[in-house]
């Protein structure tokens, strides 16, 4: 992994953390989903035009079906993303989604696309998705005492499947079908748009209702998400999943920060000691 490369991804996880703050303080469904799309698509009319009108990129039909089938796996994705966030704490739902995925991300990418990271790498990996599951309680998930939160911890890894998912999806989008990381995120966030409208106009009420009492939480994802996504689609462009994936997950260091420190969640200082081994998790993926 180069070091732009993890540049790149290091600077994503900040952004990425920071807007799942804001999901969890706005706490919304689907109204507050579709509020965050039309600020997304609103913003990347210009930007995307720019940058249609500077490269006039080749679009073919295969690569605009791929960039639909992308937008219809993040639109569960952030469906399942806030629901968690309804349910669950900050600190036990962003690392079970952040950890799950990279976890499935590597395994398919060594299996599926026939990549072969170093054992350096691999160790790195394992070490971060360890630190993930301390993060997230261990075994104690599983005791008759936190029996509510299993349902939260359902969405939780929900997330992180399809986290998976679309991250092997995007890296053929990007990397397989040469498609401008710009023009593809633009593509997945009209594509969300576009299968959310029906179901928030019936419930437009509940839409302005978001943007009375949530527009600072929304301008928030809207502005950061597509921006933390688009650096990964570039470092995926010339580093292989299996590399992206899991250092993409230093992200929990700033997440099991903000829950301690911000939210003032329960377990903070077992949460950062877990943090500080999957930052060493990331070095030796870097190094790898």
């Amino acid at each position: 992994m180069t070091t732009f490369a993890l540049l790149l991804v290091l600077a994503a996880a900040v952004l990425h953390a920071t807007w799942n703050y804001c999901a969890k303080r706005a706490g919304g469904g689907l109204p507050f989903v579709y509020l965050v799309g039309l600020i997304i698509c609103t913003l990347y009319i210009p930007v995307a035009g720019g940058y249609w009108l500077w490269r006039s990129p080749d679009l073919p039909w295969g690569a605009v079906l791929w960039i639909v089938g992308s937008g219809v796996l993040k639109t569960a994705y952030s469906l399942f993303l806030q629901r968690s966030y309804r349910v669950g704490d900050f600190s036990l739902i962003y690392p079970l989604a952040r950890g799950t995925g990279p976890l499935l991300s590597t395994f398919a990418a060594v299996v599926v696309l026939g990549e072969r990271p170093t054992p350096l790498a691999l160790a790195g990996a394992i070490v971060i998705v360890g630190a993930v599951f301390f993060v997230a309680g261990g075994t104690r998930l599983l005791h008759q005492d936190r029996a509510h939160l299993r349902q939260a911890m359902g969405y939780g890894v929900g997330s992180g499947v399809l986290i998976a998912a679309y991250t092997l999806w995007d890296r053929h989008g990007v990397a397989g079908l040469a498609v401008a990381p710009i023009l593809y995120d633009a593509g997945t966030a009209f594509t969300q748009l576009i299968l959310l409208s029906p179901f928030a106009w019936r419930r437009w009420p509940e839409v302005r209702t978001a943007w009375r009492e949530q527009r600072r939480y929304a301008f928030g994802v809207a502005l950061l998400s597509p921006l933390a996504y688009v650096l990964v689609l570039t470092a995926l462009t010339f580093t292989p999943v299996s590399y992206v994936a899991p250092a993409r997950e230093v992200s929990i260091v700033i997440g099991a920060f903000i829950g301690a420190k911000v939210l003032k969640e329960a377990d903070g200082r077992r949460r950062l000691w877990a943090a500080v081994a999957m930052a060493a998790g990331v070095i030796a993926l870097a190094l790898g």
